[in-house]
């Protein structure tokens, strides 16, 4: 009986590396802006979003429906572009014992992406399948959020 896994994706991005790192270290109060999955965010706990005793709370969508769930950073890596975070509670907590998410983001010799996903979950019972439907949700975020980072590079020029 097999309880933990984990999901991996790769996703090339045509924003830099810096720029979209930038969003979840410095700006993630402003993730509902540039992915309309993300329904809501607030701080629940703590006074700065990108502090690792700071709890978020969510509401998102994944497929279809709407999902609510807590937050808080385990690790961050700015020189490496790498933030793993904590989920917890609301939806995530009827499923899974442990759900981990990463980001890393790499450079491109052109001057572009690539966005590295991995989620690492522990299920509560076997019955539970794994959280295919929070890839796809990070996928059509990451999309999201490199067209509206485009968009915004193009109007500043």
């Amino acid at each position: 009986m097999v309880l933990s896994g984990k999901l991996i994706t790769e996703l090339g991005i045509k924003t830099s590396a810096e720029k979209f790192y930038k969003l979840f270290a410095e700006e993630l109060h402003e993730a509902q802006v540039h992915c309309e999955r993300v329904h809501h965010t607030k701080l629940h706990e703590g006074e700065d979003w990108h502090d690792t005793d700071t709890v978020k709370h969510w509401t998102y969508v994944i497929d279809g429906e709407v999902h609510t769930c807590y937050e808080s950073i385990e690790e961050v890596d700015k020189q490496n572009k790498r933030t793993k975070w904590k989920l917890f509670g609301g939806d995530i907590d009827k499923n899974y014992k442990v759900f981990k998410m990463t980001l890393e983001v790499t450079d491109k010799a052109d001057g572009t992406g690539v966005v590295k996903w991995v989620i690492e979950y522990e299920k509560l019972n076997e019955d539970i399948d794994p959280p295919n439907g929070y890839m796809d949700y990070l996928n059509k975020c990451t999309r999201d959020i490199d067209a509206h980072l485009i968009k915004g590079e193009k109007v500043a020029l």
